[in-house]
């Protein structure tokens, strides 16, 4: 499978060959093959959602030089199952955005716990969509949605400067920053699957308000089609040996 520019990128500067190494919030599986392919020792993808789980597994499933030295783990990062100083480095790829700030607080402690002396940590995220963003709208519904239903938001987009602050005040050294993605392309794909989220959600909220979020969400999503919004950065923290 072909890993994106953005997990290249982000992982370029890392020392991830020969690495135990921690994939937080595996997604579908795209930076849990660049640290396959960069030469990871052994890579945990952790992931709370075994549709993203099936996914990881079976896209590196046909390649026996990654397929042996990975572990899916199906599981929430607040309450993971990892020895303590286990991890010599950790990636968080598109996490954060979709953690409220009191579940960032506590990932951020499972994080601390695990990781090695020396480890090295990776988060790359989203940062604030600029005003003038169209899918600004569609994401207010989503949470909007979220809100109702759970009493939380689905997306919180953190500028870099709070992430920076939340793991340097646990203990890391700040690293670096780079830019990944500028504008970020928010796709048919990308808005499509929001609308699906703010659906899901809205079948939770009470009386018709659901129905009626849905559709806005789904009309949003059409209307914008696509666009190019935003900037996804990359930080990178390194623990005291």
């Amino acid at each position: 499978m072909a890993v994106p520019s953005t997990v290249t990128t982000a992982l370029a500067d890392r020392p991830v060959e020969g690495r135990r190494c921690l994939e937080a919030g595996a997604g579908v599986g795209n930076a849990t093959a660049g640290l396959l392919d960069a030469g990871a020792e052994r890579v945990y993808a952790v992931t709370n959602d075994r549709a993203h789980a099936r996914t990881t597994r079976e896209r590196v499933a046909d390649d026996d030089t990654r397929s042996d030295r990975l572990a899916v783990l199906e599981s929430d990062l607040r309450t993971l199952a990892l020895s303590d100083d286990s991890i010599e480095l950790i990636t968080a790829h598109g996490l954060c955005n979709v953690l409220d700030p009191a579940a960032l607080s506590a990932v951020a402690a499972t994080f601390r716990r695990v990781a090695a002396p020396g480890c090295h940590l990776v988060i790359d995220d989203y940062a604030p969509l600029p005003a003038t963003a169209s899918v600004r709208e569609l994401f207010a519904v989503e949470n909007a949605a979220a809100e109702l239903a759970t009493g939380g938001p689905a997306l919180t987009f953190y500028p870099p400067d709070a992430i920076r602050r939340c793991f340097v005040g646990g203990g890391w050294s700040f690293d670096r920053e780079r830019t990944l993605l500028d504008p970020v392309p928010w796709t048919a794909d990308h808005l499509s699957a929001h609308a699906a989220a703010a659906r899901d959600h809205a079948a939770g909220c009470p009386g018709d308000l659901g129905d009626r979020l849905a559709t806005r969400a789904d009309r949003l999503a059409t209307a914008i089609g696509s666009e190019s919004a935003g900037r996804m950065y990359s930080l990178a923290f390194r623990l005291s040996a």
